[in-house]
């Protein structure tokens, strides 16, 4: 059963480390998904599976989002420059579609392997 409490305690953690760590590119990122995905897995408290599980769902969470966050500001750009930018910020909003997914998967993965140290630890 999943314990959304801890997921989304996980995912709060990392946004904020995210946030500030926009000062410390990738490595504030990569710093982010670990602690959120850590908090996660300790939180969910069923030893490495559940960890994992709760760790893969906090950091691709914050990665969905932040993909979102990220398109809707692409898109609203564009449509501020005009019916030019709106079609620049199609082309481009594909390319940030793909982007967005990687860094959600490679979030989702990172934060799913410290979730199981968290639920290692914790058990």
């Amino acid at each position: 059963m999943t314990n959304w409490r801890a997921v989304f305690i996980g995912f709060v953690i990392a946004t904020i480390i995210g946030i500030f760590g926009i000062a410390f590119p990738g490595l504030g990122q990569l710093t982010a998904g670990l602690v959120g995905g850590f908090a996660a897995g300790y939180l969910a408290r069923g030893g490495l599976a559940s960890g994992f599980w709760h760790g893969l769902l906090a950091g691709a969470l914050g990665g969905i989002i932040g993909g979102l966050i990220l398109g809707v500001a692409v898109g609203i750009a564009g449509l501020a420059i005009g019916p030019v930018g709106g079609a620049i910020s199609g082309v481009v909003g594909a390319g940030i579609a793909t982007v967005a997914a990687v860094v959600a998967l490679i979030m989702a993965l990172e934060s799913a392997i410290a979730g199981a140290v968290g639920g290692a630890v914790h058990d």
